[in-house]
């Protein structure tokens, strides 16, 4: 492990700043590690030829309900990461406060799912969230709405940690007096772990009779608290296990598991990880055929035990994120941020595991493309409001950069669209949508722009009418 005092000028001063602002110790030590690998030119990638696929994942078939699943579910903990901005699109706040269906927001679905397990089971079933310093005000504020959701006495959420960005020429923390808060940012969802040790929240959980675990982003509704995955996991006796899916074109870019051929193990592989001229491996569904979910499952007392031999540093793997630091300014200066994937944690535990599941538990939004599918009619959101695909394969949405940011895709695309029929929507060019727009098949739509009028058929059956 390295030593802050051990590092050079650079990530001493980085160290010292994040003292200055009272992060925990064992935050700062996985930064220090983290630093010293950056410094000795680790790139966090992983080549190929290091890894083969993996084959042989047992699958969630049955969805019958057996008492001993829903004895495994009262002693599940649900946690949810829901420290991201949304930068990407244009957000300032939460992307958790973002409106899915009916005026409800991501935030409030997941309450709702959580008390709907509640009811059905007869289980306490507490939820946490992990916030970061960006989220954890206004989401509080809006949590406060659902007095009935605390469990007990264990809290609603926990605050990760926070790490300077690192000037790319000189590897020292950026400033940027316009704007200060943004020469800070979160180190990844990896820091769930140590953040819950330095918290507490690990011990309560335990103390409370909590023994698992179920985790995920908060930005994928599919992943609703599930008892017949909770009588799995506690059947396999695993310390730990994840959640992969059959690939779709929506997400080849995504995380996928592999086995490390040096010794056997489970290795989760980003595609921050993954050098450019290897990018058409990983996106390769034939070749590596399953996308991580980033749902997890891990026992609570492993993770302790694990977390307390390690003197709370797991050692995840290193992913270094290049960024500018003003994220709507890229002229100001490169930076790189130090992070590490919760997911990455399945190479620290003997006996890991992983299963297959439904597509329907796996629905996440990164983009406005996956917005505008989540808002279609091709989902039908049920009585516990989890999110459940009508049409398999989900047809691909692919807007052009006009839709990017949320202001303009709101702008653009008020209304829902109909996208049962659909195989795919492209999108080249700045065209508003009016209302009961439909697409059947295959739709393009060019680089020209336009209005696409209230009740418009595009595609396929658009085509057949006017030949």
């Amino acid at each position: 492990m390295a030593r802050p005092a051990d590092l050079p000028a650079g990530g001493r001063e980085a160290v010292a700043k994040m003292r200055d602002a009272g992060v925990n110790p064992t935050a700062i030590a996985v930064f220090a590690g983290y630093y010293a690998q950056l410094v000795q030119g680790a790139t966090g990638l992983i080549p190929e030829a290091d890894i083969e696929p993996l084959a042989d994942v047992p699958r969630l078939d049955d969805p019958c309900v057996s008492a001993e699943d829903v004895g495994a579910l009262a002693r599940t903990a649900i946690i949810r990461l829901n420290g991201g901005l949304g930068t990407s699109m244009g957000l300032s706040q939460a992307k958790t406060l973002l409106p899915v269906r009916e005026g409800h927001t991501f935030l409030d679905l997941i309450v709702r799912q959580v008390r709907s397990a509640r009811r059905r089971y007869g289980v306490r079933l507490p939820l946490l969230f992990l916030h970061s310093f960006s989220t954890q005000d206004d989401c509080l504020a809006a949590l406060e709405a659902y007095p009935d959701l605390r469990v007990d006495d264990l809290p609603l959420d926990m605050r990760q940690s926070e790490e300077p960005k690192l000037r790319q020429d000189t590897l020292a923390p950026v400033a940027w007096p316009a704007e200060p808060a943004l020469e800070w940012c979160p180190p990844g969802h990896g820091d769930l772990y140590p953040t819950m040790l330095d918290s507490g929240i690990l011990d309560a959980l335990l103390d409370a009779g909590f023994a698992y675990a179920s985790v995920s982003n908060s930005d994928n509704l599919g992943c609703a608290p599930s008892a017949s995955l909770a009588g799995w996991f506690a059947r396999s006796g695993a310390p730990f296990a994840a959640e992969i899916t059959p690939r779709t074109p929506m997400d080849l870019k995504g995380g996928h598991l592999a086995r490390r051929r040096a010794d056997g193990r489970l290795i989760l592989r980003e595609s921050a990880q993954t050098s450019p001229d290897e990018m058409a491996f990983f996106t390769d569904a034939a070749r590596h055929p399953h996308a991580h979910c980033n749902n997890l499952w891990f026992d609570l007392q492993a993770v302790r035990s694990r977390l307390a031999a390690l003197d709370g540093v797991l050692g995840l793997p290193l992913i270094r994120n290049g960024k500018t630091v003003d994220p709507a300014d890229p002229a100001s200066p490169a930076v790189w941020q130090l992070e590490c994937a919760m997911g990455a944690a399945i190479e620290v535990f003997d006996g890991a595991s992983a299963i297959v599941v439904p597509r329907s538990r796996f629905v996440p939004v990164k983009t406005t493309n996956e917005l505008a599918l989540l808002r279609s009619d091709v989902f039908d959101f049920g009585e516990d409001d989890v999110p459940r695909p009508v049409v398999q394969p989900l047809p691909v949405v692919s807007l052009s950069a006009d839709y990017r940011l949320i202001a303009d895709f709101e702008a653009l695309m008020p209304h829902p669209l109909a996208l049962r029929e659909a195989t795919s929507l492209t999108v080249r060019g700045r065209w508003r949508f009016g209302a009961d727009v439909r697409v059947v098949g295959d739709a393009v739509l060019g680089p020209e722009g336009g209005e696409v009028p209230d009740g418009t058929v595009l595609g396929d059956a658009a085509r057949r009418s006017r030949s």
